[in-house]
């Protein structure tokens, strides 16, 4: 049984040069290229007069001299970030220093902080105490007179995620939840993958079929997208289940299984992939672990 995806690798751009994605947007990439990055994160300016700044990215004095140049000189009102890793928010803080403009996200405060002994991205790339100055929940909308953003919680990546959807233009702002150019890391602690697939889900029944995502390039026929992750998350489910039933009964002893080619310095993230879908799986009743998942913590069919 095999189910391959069809990743969208080719991308258009120029570090630190604004790219107009569509009529009202900008992106600008990120200079912060890495095997979970792609080619560095995408920033978007929103708006035609008056900006909202989707993503601000890394803390990089370049990066932010090129939003800012972007703007050419029109005012920055909002500074809205989809989830609070490092490589989407860190930057949040200058750009709102130079602007003024107010913090929007989601929020940490209510999640309790995870050590890097436990998670392979660690507190270097996590920013567990990012407490924004407007708190936004599903459901809520940040408005200027030219945009309308409706918030969808997407919590499976990180618990904080949001995506946008840009009111009359057939447009989401997917963050790290859908992407073209790969599938979306779910590691535990920080993700969930009953989390991750609700969220799917979730999206499967708005409307919107253009997704802007946190990296890579703009997604079209996004739902057949979205589709094919659920359907390759169920795949995988049923490889590690296979695993399990012909004598795997680690974690560990699963990854060379359901990855022999992985690249090494991704091992750790395959790991922790394979644990969110045992605990997913034991969440189902159809595995069964004594304590909490762990690499080498032995695992059974139910």
């Amino acid at each position: 049984m095999t189910h391959e995806l069809k990743f969208q690798t080719a991308m258009q751009f120029a570090y630190g040069e604004p790219a107009p994605i569509s009529p009202g947007i900008v992106r600008v990439v990120a200079e912060n290229p890495s095997p979970l990055t792609f080619k560095g994160t995408n920033t978007y300016l929103l708006g035609m007069t008056e900006l909202a700044v989707i993503d601000p990215g890394p803390k990089n004095a370049a990066h932010l001299e090129a939003i800012l140049k972007a703007a050419h000189g029109r005012p920055i009102r909002q500074i809205i970030v989809t989830h609070a890793h490092r490589d989407h928010v860190d930057g949040a803080e200058a750009l709102k220093v130079e602007t003024g403009a107010p913090v929007y996200g989601y929020g940490r405060e209510t999640f309790p902080p995870v050590g890097p002994d436990t998670n392979p991205q660690g507190s270097e790339f996590i920013d567990y105490v990012f407490t924004p100055d407007v708190t936004v929940m599903h459901g809520d909308v940040i408005a200027e007179k030219e945009w309308r953003l409706e918030a969808i919680h997407t919590p499976g990546h990180a618990p904080d995620h949001l995506c946008f959807a840009l009111a009359g233009r057939n447009i989401i702002f997917s963050g790290d939840h859908v992407m073209a150019w790969n599938t979306t890391l779910v590691a535990p602690p920080e993700g969930a993958m009953a989390d991750y697939v609700e969220s799917l889900a979730r999206l499967l029944v708005r409307p919107e079929s253009t997704y802007l995502p946190g990296h890579g390039g703009r997604l079209e026929n996004a739902q057949r997208t979205v589709r094919a992750y659920l359907l390759h998350r169920r795949w995988r489910e049923e490889q590690v289940l296979d695993a399990i039933r012909h004598g795997a009964g680690t974690i560990q002893s699963i990854v060379p299984l359901i990855y022999p080619t992985i690249d090494p310095a991704l091992s750790g993230a395959a790991a922790l992939s394979v644990q969110a879908h045992v605990e997913h799986l034991i969440q189902r009743g159809l595995v069964t672990c004594d304590g909490a998942p762990s690499s080498e913590r032995p695992l059974s069919l139910a």
